[in-house]
């Protein structure tokens, strides 16, 4: 079965699976066809976590985390979160491509070519596809700041307007640079002709990026972190990502009997709104932990987590000021018919990164590098070569040692907020994966559009749930029934059979595809 959010990606992966394919094959189709037709979440000049395991016990994680340049200019206490000076942070998602063929070649017994994995991305950027309402809402939004981006407006906004959803949209250039990959494979974009055009095109526009900030990137395998929670071990990507954020949730969420209440209850939501506010406590200390140390055990731990459970009080909430981090990104899964299961978030940071389209290699650059505070002494401090704390966390449920749930979705500080949500709902209240994702949820902090510390709230809760969670001294932002304000998520859930069940985000346009076990290599000869 597989998850996007876009049909087209979620038929790359289907069609690796029916040809044969293992579920990383399967995930890397889905991330360079999804990189074409959701530019404004995620692309070629962005980064990606996976967390990856299988039957036999194995499970890792993959940081394909760009770093910051060698060389910085000065900030003078201020980085942009557009334009060249916010395309500070190398892109590591086409390395992360290539660390996922190469492991599933020695660990999974992939067989299938790289290049036979980009086929369908190359053919969506050539010959275009339909643009989505997600695209074109996020064009319509940053349509008057994006005109002053590089080379933006010349290829997403023809004659300065917002193309309509539905119409047609290709990219050349973009095509081009994948077939470079294809052919050359997916080091050149780093080391080679590709990487060279790259380089040339980020200093052109005065970014701090060199070819030899390229040539450093690489993804790192990694140890997940995990917590335990009603039968499941909880797999998270560890810092400089959030995941640890969303274990410490379902960590202190574990103190509470959550299946004595009714799903989505005032109770429900408190709990799980009050469990994030004490997780986010500690949020602000993840950071890179090649530069600060980064006590997670500690984070983790029983103790911790009891304490902060027990400052929870049932009938009032914890007023809330927070620092809020606007962040748009993807999320897809995979799991093949031997239990092979990935779980993966690709991201280009903000709606858009940051604006900077890569001379004419049609790579829309990221802005993770806005993600660091300008302050050197800061634990997120800026310095040359470093990574940014990552809100980027890709989950993954175990039970008897076996992979059982799927899970993530797009949101930056909502991403353990909806998380939180889900969980709760597939676990305690053993929801499917289609009624878990289309229950009501909520974003506790600011948004793009309402600069209060509130706690936003999606309107088919139902009054009484608002007027009960007010009662609590909730300061709640209704919003309309799934807004894209709550998430974009995806789940996969396997049963003890190896059975599984799937669905997309009905806030979005993404499709779940089960695939029968029977391989049909036909697609596979054909091309």
């Amino acid at each position: 079965m597989v998850t996007s959010p876009h049909a087209l990606a979620s038929e790359a992966g289907a069609a690796i699976l029916r040809a044969g394919g293992n579920a990383l094959e399967a995930a890397i189709a889905i991330g360079s066809t999804i990189a074409v037709v959701y530019p404004h979440f995620c692309g070629l000049g962005g980064d990606s976590v996976w967390i990856v395991a299988d039957r036999s016990g194995r499970k890792t994680c993959f940081l394909g985390i760009g770093q910051a340049a060698r060389k910085l200019p000065d900030f003078d206490g201020h980085i942009p979160l557009r334009g060249p000076l916010s395309a500070l942070t190398s892109a590591c998602a086409v390395d992360a491509w290539r660390h996922a063929h190469d492991y599933s070649a020695r660990h999974w017994g992939g067989k299938i070519d790289f290049p036979v994995l980009l086929a369908d991305a190359i053919r969506h950027a050539g010959k275009g596809f339909s643009i989505t309402r997600s695209q074109s809402f996020w064009l319509a939004i940053r349509r008057a700041e994006a005109a002053g981006w590089p080379g933006f407006a010349a290829l997403f906004m023809a004659d300065g307007a917002a193309p309509k959803t539905g119409s047609l949209f290709q990219q050349a250039n973009l095509a081009r640079s994948l077939s470079l990959i294809a052919r050359d494979g997916p080091r050149s974009f780093y080391e080679g002709e590709l990487a060279a055009k790259i380089a040339a095109g980020l200093q052109a526009v005065g970014s701090p990026l060199t070819s030899d900030d390229l040539a450093a990137t690489r993804t790192r395998e990694v140890a997940p972190i995990s917590l335990s929670y009603r039968g499941f071990e909880l797999l998270a990507p560890p810092p400089p990502t959030q995941g640890l954020t969303t274990l410490a949730i379902m960590g202190i969420l574990a103190h509470f009997d959550i299946a004595a209440h009714k799903a989505g209850s005032a109770d429900h939501l408190h709990l799980c709104v009050e469990a994030v506010k004490r997780a986010f406590l500690d949020r602000h200390s993840i950071a890179d932990p090649d530069v600060a140390p980064q006590p997670v055990e500690e984070w983790l731990s029983t103790q911790h987590l009891a304490q902060a459970a027990a400052s929870i009080d049932p009938v009032r909430a914890l007023e809330w000021p927070a620092p809020f981090r606007s962040s748009d990104t993807v999320f897809f899964a995979v799991t093949d018919a031997v239990g092979g299961s990935v779980s993966v978030l690709q991201s280009t940071y903000f709606d858009w990164g940051s604006g900077v389209v890569v001379g004419d290699t049609g790579i829309l650059w990221q802005n993770r590098g806005a993600a660091f505070s300008p302050e050197p002494k800061h634990v997120n401090g800026i310095a040359p070569g470093k990574r940014p704390f990552y809100t980027l966390n890709p989950g993954l449920g175990l039970r008897n040692s076996r992979p059982a749930l799927l899970y993530g979705t797009q949101g930056a500080d909502g991403q353990p907020q909806t998380l939180a949500m889900l969980l709760t709902r597939l676990i305690d209240f053993d929801e499917e994966p289609a009624a878990a994702l289309a229950g009501p949820r909520f974003l506790l902090g600011k948004t793009f559009s309402d600069s209060r510390d509130s706690l936003k709230l999606e309107s088919d809760v139902g009054e009484t749930v608002l007027a009960e969670l007010a009662a609590r001294g909730h300061v709640l932002s209704p919003i309309e029934a799934r807004s894209p304000l709550a998430g974009q998520a995806g789940v996969i859930a396997i049963d003890e059979s190896g059975m599984a069940t799937g669905a997309h985000d009905p806030r979005g346009e993404g499709l779940a595809i089960g695939i029968s076990p029977v391989a049909d290599r036909s697609r596979l000869q054909c091309e």
